[in-house]
């Protein structure tokens, strides 16, 4: 009796101190989660604060490009106007100066069109505009040896040109910036997978199913986990992929059409479940029948994927 109650009593001892290990656990788990999410936050915010930022920018240049374009469409004119002059003077450099011409007027044209141009195009259309001067330079000089015609060359086209190259570089960095903060969201909102059981399963006679670490007994494989919190993440319904690969190293599937895209590209899976993610904690169990087909024995692998990423590992062996 007396050691009946000295046992009991040590049982009371070692739950009370599991109990404690436990509680202890997850208030520092509760810590460092509530740590991460603040920091998460912050670097979302900064993400929103960097795109509006941008967005500034995007606003800001387009009057540059405005006035870019009215300074090209402007310089092309004078252009036209000088070879029509040149032509005057030397009948023998008129086909060779049409040619120059119909180039001018190709990118007129498009200027005059309705498009809105980017910084990027206007700034190639500048420097294409500066090859067909330094070519009509080069007429001049021909023709004109005593540089008597008057070249109406527009100096403010070369000054709004180094705005809007300050403009690009000042909205570059803030798209880097807002990559940056979007890439540590992006890892941020990134499933995790915990808490993992995986192994064989054997039929009963009744139907049932029961563990088993025996290759020859085993009917199926199940891997049970739990899919934690994750505030930052984007609920809703959710494909989770598993990924069993055998001692051979290969991918077992029910289908060989059992692909899935992920962030290295597309890889086989074995099978697959639907979920209802609601940035809570969720249990999962998914389950891979091989058909009647025998399991090799070995060591095997299990690898659960979310949204393309990889979220979790586990293994087991079969004898």
């Amino acid at each position: 009796m007396i050691e009946q109650e000295e046992t009991q009593k040590k049982m009371s001892n070692g739950v009370i101190a599991i109990i404690s290990i436990l509680l202890i656990g997850l208030i520092v788990f509760g810590y460092l989660w509530s740590k991460e999410r603040s920091a998460l936050k912050s670097c979302e915010t900064a993400n929103q604060g960097l795109q509006a930022d941008m967005d500034g920018m995007s606003n800001m240049m387009s009057g540059y490009s405005d006035n870019m374009t009215a300074d090209l469409k402007t310089d092309f004119q004078n252009m036209l106007d000088t070879y029509d002059k040149l032509k005057s003077k030397d009948v023998k450099q008129a086909d060779s100066i049409n040619i120059q011409k119909q180039k001018i007027q190709t990118l007129l044209d498009e200027l005059n069109s309705s498009k809105k141009f980017s910084a990027r195009q206007l700034y190639t259309m500048r420097k294409e505009n500066e090859t067909l001067r330094g070519i009509m330079k080069g007429y001049v000089k021909q023709i004109d040896s005593l540089n008597t015609l008057n070249l109406r060359l527009n100096t403010d086209l070369e000054a709004r040109t180094s705005e809007l190259n300050e403009a690009s570089t000042e909205r570059d960095q803030y798209r880097n910036e807002a990559e940056t903060a979007s890439e540590k969201v992006k890892k941020g909102s990134k499933l995790q997978a915990y808490g993992f059981s995986s192994g064989g399963l054997r039929m009963k006679l009744n139907n049932t199913t029961d563990d088993t670490n025996k290759a020859k007994n085993t009917s199926m494989i199940k891997s049970s986990f739990t899919i934690g919190e994750n505030t930052i993440a984007a609920p809703g319904r959710k494909v989770v992929y598993m990924q069993i690969v055998n001692p051979d190293g290969k991918t077992l599937q029910s289908s060989s059409t059992n692909t899935m895209q992920t962030d290295d590209g597309a890889i086989a899976y074995s099978d697959k479940k639907e979920i209802d993610y609601n940035n809570q904690s969720i249990d999962v169990a998914i389950f891979f029948n091989q058909s009647g087909k025998e399991f090799a024995k070995g060591a095997y692998k299990v690898k659960i994927f979310v949204d393309g990423q990889l979220i979790g590992t586990d293994s087991f062996t079969l004898k």
